[in-house]
């Protein structure tokens, strides 16, 4: 058991957050206020329930989230990582390698114009590495990510949260409906 009975997961962005009262653009509510204390309740593709520090519960864009520290892992187990920046950059790699060939393929005659712009339609790739600092695009989440060195933080997303096209979870039912390749979700880790 808990000693506490609110214990944040996340926090609202510096400029707020929209909020919904259902996974559902046409249900606005409230606006979050800055840096408000939130804690996951669950995920339904990009919208992400969260409940509030003063006891209300809300949907939000979820790779909105300001991720919070965990608890400190206990002596007997090595550190949990979560957001390994890798398989986002092996995803810009393959991204990269793919555009390449369609390139050579043009460059040699192999493919016209209107089959390369078919064929690299919906491609996207985004990468910027300046030294330490590193910025991926996550085409499957829609967003940018910023990698300190350790793990993947969002940085910036594209568009409103959208549901996968599995349909609505049920209200509350924690990750229901992500697509299976969404990557890990946040976990929620009893101390």
């Amino acid at each position: 058991m808990d000693e506490f009975g609110f214990r944040p997961t996340h926090v609202a962005p510096p400029d707020g957050l929209p909020s919904w009262a259902a996974p559902d653009p046409a249900q606005p509510a409230s606006p979050l206020d800055p840096l408000l204390p939130l804690q996951l309740l669950g995920r339904a593709g990009d919208w992400a329930q969260v409940l509030c520090s003063n006891g209300w519960t809300t949907w939000v864009d979820g790779r909105l989230l300001l991720s919070l520290p965990g608890a400190p892992p206990t002596a007997t187990g090595p550190p949990a990582r979560t957001a390994d920046p890798r398989p986002a950059l092996a995803e810009a790699e393959g991204a990269l390698a793919r555009y390449r060939s369609l390139l050579e393929d043009l460059a040699a005659g192999g493919v016209d114009l209107e089959t390369f712009r078919d064929r690299a339609r919906g491609l996207r790739i985004g990468l910027v590495v300046d030294g330490e600092r590193l910025w991926v695009f996550d085409p499957v989440h829609d967003r940018w990510t910023y990698c300190d060195g350790l793990q993947l933080h969002t940085y910036a997303v594209g568009d409103r949260p959208r549901l996968p096209d599995s349909g609505r979870p049920a209200a509350g039912t924690p990750n229901a409906g992500r697509p299976p390749d969404a990557g890990e979700p946040t976990r929620l880790v009893e101390p």
